[in-house]
C-alpha cells in the first residue's frame, strides 16, 4: 500500500532588514568589496547618452522606505543586452554591464544609478520592437517576493505608444506610473522614477 505524503511549506523570511550585509556591504559599513560600484552601470567609453536615474521606494502612506534594494537590467544604446541569450550581445562594450544594484539612502531613502540611455530593443521574429526601457527588481523588509517593474522614458512617447508590454496596461493613469520624467538642470540628465508599493498611484508590477 502506497503511503500518502504531505510536505509542509518551507518557512520563509523577508529580505530585510539585513539585505545590505550580503548584497551591498558598503552601505552596511562593512569594509569589504569597497572597490565595487554596482550602481554605475556603464563605465568610460560606452556609447550612448549618459544619464542618471533616481527615485525613492514609497510605502502605502507615501513615506520613503530606507532599507530597500533596487536591481536594474537594461540594453545598451543599440538595444542589445550584455548576455549570452542576446545573439548580438557580444557587441556590447566590456565597460557596459547592463546590470546594476542600488540601495536606498538611510537618511533620505533616495536610490540612484548612473548609466546610458538604452535604445529600442529589436523585435524578435513576428513580435514588435520594445521601447527604450529599464527593468527593475525591488526587495525590502516586508516584501516576501521580489517585485518586478519597468521604467519607460517620457521623451520616447512614439516608441512608448507602440511598446507591446506597456500597451498591456489599459488604464492611462496606471501606465503613467511606469513613465520617468526628464530634468536637464544638473550635470547629467536625470530621470526621476519613484516606486510606490501600494496605495494611491501604486506602481504597476509584473508577474514574471
Amino acid at each position: 500500500m502506497s503511503a500518502s505524503w504531505h510536505l509542509p511549506e518551507t518557512a520563509s523570511q523577508t529580505a530585510g532588514p539585513f539585505l545590505h550585509i550580503g548584497l551591498y556591504p558598503q552601505a552596511a559599513g562593512l569594509d569589504i568589496r569597497t572597490q565595487e560600484r554596482p550602481n554605475i552601470v556603464a563605465g568610460p567609453g560606452v556609447t550612448g547618452e549618459r544619464i542618471r536615474i533616481e527615485g525613492q521606494v514609497l510605502d502605502g502612506t507615501g513615506s520613503p522606505i530606507k532599507d530597500a534594494l533596487v536591481e536594474l537590467w537594461q540594453a545598451n544604446a543599440d538595444g542589445r543586452y550584455a548576455h549570452p541569450a542576446d545573439p548580438d550581445g557580444a557587441s556590447t562594450s566590456e565597460n557596459f554591464r547592463g546590470f546594476g544594484r542600488a540601495v536606498t539612502d538611510f537618511a533620505t531613502g533616495l536610490w540612484w544609478f548612473e548609466t546610458i540611455k538604452p535604445g529600442v530593443v529589436p523585435a524578435r521574429a513576428g513580435t514588435p520592437a520594445m521601447a527604450p526601457h529599464l527593468t527593475f527588481w525591488i526587495v525590502a523588509r516586508g516584501i516576501n517576493v521580489g517585485l518586478h517593474t519597468r521604467l519607460y522614458f517620457a521623451d520616447e512617447a512614439e516608441a512608448n505608444a507602440a511598446d507591446p508590454v506597456l500597451s498591456l496596461v489599459e488604464q492611462e493613469a496606471r501606465r503613467r506610473t511606469l513613465i520617468a520624467e526628464r530634468s536637464d538642470e544638473g550635470e547629467l540628465p536625470v530621470y526621476r522614477f519613484d516606486i510606490r508599493l501600494q496605495g494611491e498611484g501604486e506602481t504597476v508590477f509584473f508577474d514574471i
